[in-house]
Formats: structure tokens, C-alpha cells, sequence
């Protein structure tokens, strides 16, 4: 067991549960393909953890499919402020890094993703989260937010239909991490950063209202 609490996620262990939200992840590693560098790689839950990292998982069905890039390319537009609030970006879906090199080097829409492409070909990780569509072999589109701690502490999962909108992943990670350096306070509907919150406690049942104006 690690210090961070993590069970170690390896091939003998078949009766993981599915990640949960308010729980610790447990470990895991899955090849990427690096744009920014140009190279094949590794992402390593544990090393991020010990980086301090926060850490988003943006799944998604397939490469060189149609809804996909147009959310890559979202998310890319997002990308620096992320980093800036000390989030690592991973995308995954359950094509090879090899895939991924291909995708990106050819998908114009793709030119500015610099975040690491990560390759479940196998599903594993994608079924730990909730995600794996068995009857296609491929991921719904699932959105997941690891704190430091290595806690699940959101997750989204669309439809391959729905894309998503990275203006509310970006608010929801700047909360997260307002969060966690004020944990005694709680944001609000559409709170962002600079407006009011509100902090849980006798004198604010039924008064919500009033703390905010």
C-alpha cells in the first residue's frame, strides 16, 4: 500500500470496484503518445501522485471519428490554464498511442493538442471507470478529476452524441482546487474564481440566500 492509499491495480485483480467519487483511485499506467515531445511515453498514477499533481482523464469513443476532435480541440484551447492550476491532461480512448500519432498528425483540428494521448487498448482502465461500452469496445465520453490525494473528486459520462464543453471542465477545476486550499467552504451554483461562497453551518440553513447577496 502506498502513502497515498492507493491499492495497486494489476492483472491478478478482477473484482476491483468501479472508481467511485470521494474515493482514492487505485494504481494504474497506460502508454501515451507525447505531441508536445514527439514521443511514445508512460503515465503513471502513482509518479503524479507523488508529483502532486492534480489530474484530468478526458475519454472519448475512437480516433479519426467526428464528434472526438472537436473536443480535443476544446479542450486543447484550455490546456495552459489547466497546467497553470497544476493539472496534468491525459486523453484516453482505446486506440494504440501508435493510433494516436496518426490522428494527430493528420486531423488539422488537432494541431494545437499538446496534452498526452493516452491508449487503452485493452479497456481495462476505460471499465474502472465506468466508461466501456462492451458491446462496441469503445469509451463513452467520460470526464475525470483527480485531486493530489489521488481521490476521484468528479466525473461526467456522456453519450457518444453529446460532446462536452471545456469552459465547465475549466470551472470546475479552478473550484476543486479553490476547494481544497479553503476546505471549511463550499461554491455555489456556476460559482468562478472572485465570487462569493459559502461556508456550511447553523446560521446558513435557510439563509443561502442572504450569504449571497
Amino acid at each position: 500500500m502506498h502513502d497515498h492509499d492507493h491499492e495497486e491495480y494489476d492483472e491478478c485483480c478482477t473484482e476491483i470496484p468501479e472508481a467511485s467519487v470521494g474515493q482514492p483511485v487505485v494504481d494504474f499506467s497506460l502508454k501515451v503518445y507525447d505531441p508536445e515531445e514527439g514521443f511514445f511515453g508512460e503515465m503513471d498514477m502513482e509518479k503524479l501522485m507523488e508529483d502532486g499533481k492534480w489530474v484530468i482523464l478526458f475519454f472519448y469513443p475512437a480516433d479519426f471519428t467526428f464528434v472526438c476532435p472537436t473536443e480535443l480541440a476544446d479542450l486543447a484551447a484550455k490546456h495552459e490554464e489547466l497546467k497553470k492550476l497544476g493539472f496534468e491532461v491525459f486523453s484516453v480512448s482505446t486506440d494504440t498511442e501508435f493510433a494516436h500519432l496518426a490522428w494527430r498528425n493528420s486531423e488539422r483540428l488537432l494541431e494545437n493538442v499538446k496534452y498526452k494521448m493516452a491508449a487503452d487498448p485493452t479497456g481495462k482502465v476505460s471499465r474502472y471507470f465506468g466508461v466501456y461500452d462492451e458491446e462496441s469496445g469503445l469509451a463513452l465520453r467520460g470526464t475525470f478529476i483527480i485531486n493530489p490525494d489521488g481521490v476521484l473528486v468528479s466525473k461526467e459520462i456522456n453519450f457518444y452524441n453529446v460532446g462536452r464543453n471545456a469552459d465547465e471542465l475549466l470551472r470546475k477545476c479552478q473550484a476543486n482546487v479553490y476547494l481544497r486550499e479553503h476546505p471549511a467552504e463550499a461554491c455555489p451554483a456556476k460559482w468562478t474564481p472572485g465570487d462569493k461562497t459559502l461556508t456550511p453551518s447553523e446560521q446558513l440553513v435557510g439563509k443561502v440566500y442572504e450569504a449571497l447577496s
